[in-house]
């Protein structure tokens, strides 16, 4: 490593540690728990508590003994990296999604990881009699296969190993078969002039069969996605039925939602169950 961590003095303070944590990973795009337990002469244990918060912040991306650099040019992180972050805000939003979904309807959940903690609250919600599930995600076709009163339907088409997901056009026949209510989809980035973006344009484009086919479509984005543009829209925000994401999201885009008629459900801190529905004419 080419930061001086060693230089550090004996008791420093863990935010400052945490600080000279995250500019030795973006100086060497990499580090280890080993390495960097022995330059602050802390256990490893205390390492990963601190890059626990690091990734948190979004400053580095936890990996197998250590931790990478995010980097702004990253296309697309891994799914099991992205599924860590925001993790808590994700996990409200899953629930509130989750509470918009009533049995006897087909519904659609993307390869997003936010759509995977939709899953996970459909699964343990209530018993189902004739939900119908349609999805991209490997992860989440697995998650729900077999669930008593669960149909899951797999869309057809090229495995990307980085998402888990199926993309390709094989998957459309299904959506020219099946009558779906909403559509639940995640994002790389929402603007209200872009709409929902994507990194991969390959996931853009069955995520856009997917908003065609349904009814209602709700976008699931946490705050960190808010006022970002990725390269591939699949989704204008006049489109939206509705938007849940948490208490972090930018207020002045939160009314303008709410002026276009389109519901805004917001979680007034992370990781609480219980929302506020900021449709028109709701009180705040």
């Amino acid at each position: 490593m080419t930061a001086k961590a060693a230089d550090v003095p004996d008791g420093v303070f863990a935010r400052e540690r945490q600080e000279q944590i995250a500019r030795i990973v973006e100086e060497n795009g990499r580090a280890r728990v080993t390495d960097l337990a022995g330059s602050f002469g802390v256990s490893a244990v205390t390492i990963r508590k601190d890059l626990l918060i690091l990734e948190g912040k979004r400053r580095v991306i936890r990996t197998h003994g250590g931790a990478i650099t995010p980097g702004d040019n990253r296309p697309e992180l891994a799914f099991e990296i992205r599924e860590r972050l925001q993790r808590e805000e994700k996990t409200g939003i899953g629930a509130a999604a989750a509470g918009r979904v009533s049995d006897g309807e087909s519904i659609v959940l993307d390869a997003s990881t936010t759509a995977l903690y939709i899953a996970r609250h459909l699964k343990h919600r209530e018993a189902w009699h004739g939900l119908t599930v349609i999805t991209n995600s490997i992860r989440i076709a697995s998650e729900l296969a077999g669930h008593p009163g669960m149909t899951v339907l797999m869309l057809g088409g090229r495995v990307r190993w980085e998402a888990l997901s199926v993309v390709g056009p094989l998957g459309d026949g299904v959506f020219r078969r099946v009558n779906v209510q909403k559509a639940f989809v995640g994002a790389a980035g929402f603007t209200i002039e872009a709409g929902l973006s994507d990194a991969m344009e390959e996931e853009a484009q069955i995520k856009r069969s997917m908003v065609n086919a349904a009814r209602e479509v709700y976008a699931v984005v946490d705050h960190t996605k808010w006022g970002r543009i990725a390269s591939a829209t699949f989704c204008r925000t006049d489109r939206l039925t509705g938007v849940f994401t948490d208490g972090g999201a930018p207020a002045g885009m939160v009314a303008a939602l709410r002026d276009m008629g389109i519901q805004v459900t917001e979680l007034g801190q992370p990781g609480q169950a219980d929302v506020a529905d900021h449709s028109p004419g709701t009180a705040s």
